[in-house]
């Protein structure tokens, strides 16, 4: 019999995906799935390396994992970002960890057990970042609550100042349409509801292999497989969102109207220390559009406080911005200066305490949009998938169109039937607890 397979699965939904391939690879091997580490004989610890945070994060739960070798962990296996960024440094100074995987190696990760088995030798397997077939392996999906995610594309080009992604992903290279509509029919079938594409930059789609931007398209023809009842786009960059997209979201029912859109900035000055190829000006005409050609789309975005260079009046810009044109969700991140990138090497760093300061300040700005927003919402009915029952036994949990799951609030709802998971149902705002919403089945119209 086949040993038994402990993942732990850190950083982004892409990230996510790669480990669901690696848990299909390794199911096909039969190989025995566990949710519980302190029975696994082998752990894999799939890591994000992309800011420091998320580098400590990691590196805590190699050390929490190694712990599992005094008792029936018999191999620890890093794989991912942290793998293919620092692959010597985690052999070489984590004894416990018996190999390392890069983010162009996933396939190999049966290969590489039965050489760590039969060897005894530690396994380091890195720097192949020019494949996407192995996106195509059937994944053991993990979300278990009638979502998940389809990577469409693997890699970056875009170059940003402060970004290490295109050393540990290689260039941008789309999935064929083909392959990705074979693994949305798939997961139609085993009775997902929602799929959310994803990749570094999900509207540069096609651009490498078909000459064009191809994601209107690939809408269009996702929305026609039965089952799939919501589309949701994540990492759209703000200068290839052209009016064909905007057309496709606008008229295609299934496509739920919410975009996450990483604006990093707004700030000219900053945008162009960063390498992005954006304007203030350009953010502001689009949120028009978007607001005025789709109503009610919820906006979500992302942005760096303390870049090398931000002065006061940079950082007010940035925030009379969001106070202006109050983004539906935002994500607030300290600039980490991360080494052999071009933005660590920038004179004017500024000091962690002002950093942490302008984070404060957006944060709070940010607080008060939700709120209000949140207050908006009251007696409203939304149409809402269910995805579980909360740790109480009486409410339900899911998401209405506003939600992207892992990284927005919850909808808590009582019913008075009991609901299956995946399912879709009425649900009507009642009350707010916090950032999440508080609500009832209803039987009426929804928004």
């Amino acid at each position: 019999m086949k040993k038994k397979i402990g993942m732990v699965s850190l950083g982004c939904p892409k990230n996510l995906v790669d480990s669901e391939i690696m848990l299909g690879l390794l199911k096909s091997e039969d190989y025995e799935i566990i949710n519980e580490k302190e029975e696994a004989q082998i752990i894999i610890v799939n890591t994000c390396g992309f800011i420091e945070s998320a580098k400590q994060e990691s590196i805590n739960t190699i050390i929490e994992m190694s712990e599992c070798k005094k008792d029936k962990c018999e191999l620890l296996i890093v794989t991912g970002c942290l793998a293919e960024r620092y692959k010597s440094d985690i052999i070489n100074e984590i004894p416990e960890v018996d190999a390392c995987l890069g983010t162009g190696n996933y396939n190999e990760i049966c290969k590489v057990i039965e050489k760590a088995y039969n060897s005894g030798e530690k396994q380091v397997l890195y720097g192949k970042l020019n494949e996407t077939d192995y996106l195509n392996s059937e994944r053991v999906v993990s979300t278990h609550n009638g979502y998940a995610y389809v990577k469409i594309a693997e890699g970056c080009d875009n170059c940003c100042s402060y970004c290490i992604i295109p050393s540990l992903r290689g260039r941008f290279r789309s999935r064929s349409y083909e392959d990705i509509i074979i693994e949305t029919e798939r997961l139609a079938k085993s009775g997902v509801k929602e799929i959310i594409l994803v990749a570094q930059d999900t509207t540069r789609y096609g651009l490498d292999i078909y000459k064009k931007k191809m994601l209107p398209w690939l809408l269009k023809e996702l929305s026609k497989i039965n089952g799939i009842e919501w589309i949701r786009l994540l990492y759209c960059y703000p200068e290839e969102i052209d009016n064909e997209l905007i057309t496709e979201i606008a008229n295609n029912r299934k496509i739920v109207k919410y975009l996450d859109i990483p604006f990093q900035h707004a700030s000219d000055k900053i945008l162009k220390a960063m390498g992005r190829r954006g304007a203030s000006l350009q953010y502001k005409d689009l949120i028009k559009t978007l607001r005025t050609k789709i109503p009610g789309i919820i906006l979500r975005t992302s942005v760096i406080v303390g870049f090398p260079g931000e002065t006061e009046e940079d950082f007010i810009e940035l925030y009379n911005f969001f106070n202006e044109y109050k983004v539906d969700r935002l994500g607030v991140f300290t600039y980490s200066r991360e080494e052999n990138t071009k933005a660590a090497r920038y004179k004017n760093q500024i000091p962690k305490k002002i950093k942490e300061k302008r984070f404060d300040e957006m944060i709070k700005l940010q607080r008060e949009i939700i709120d209000a927003n949140n207050k908006n919402r009251l007696d409203k009915t939304y149409i809402t998938l269910v995805e579980g029952v909360a740790e109480d036994g009486i409410f339900y949990m899911g998401r209405a169109y506003a939600e992207a799951p892992d990284i927005d609030s919850l909808i808590y709802f009582t019913s008075e039937e009991p609901l299956n998971i995946g399912a879709f149902v009425n649900v009507k705002i009642m009350n707010i607890d916090n950032y999440d919403l508080i609500g009832a089945v209803v039987h009426e119209f929804a928004e």
